[in-house]
């Protein structure tokens, strides 16, 4: 019992130097900028774009060069946009990391 009140009080006491440690920084640091915070939302944004369109165009492909009655081109558009999202949540997620 004892050994495991002693890990959750370093655990807490690792996630309190953390979050100190991030204060201070962004103390010493202040908020982003404008610009920063705006080239964050347009590599987010193609983050999410850039797989999508690569699933439309390779799926158009798809469907031109071997016709089938599945629609590849929506197919692998979702493909993209689930990969996109995923690409930018762990980029949001990195970002609050390091803030």
């Amino acid at each position: 019992m004892s050994e495991k009140l002693s890990r959750s009080v370093e655990n807490l006491m690792r996630q309190v130097e953390v979050r100190q440690a991030r204060m201070i920084r962004h103390r010493n640091e202040g908020p982003p900028s404008f610009w920063r915070s705006v080239g964050m939302v347009g590599a987010i944004g193609w983050s999410v774009a850039l797989p999508t369109l690569i699933g439309v165009a390779a799926g158009t492909w798809i469907d031109h060069r071997w016709p089938s009655r599945f629609s590849w081109t929506l197919m692998l558009l979702f493909a993209g946009l689930i990969l996109g999202c995923m690409d930018a949540w762990g980029r949001i997620n990195r970002a609050l990391e390091k803030h």
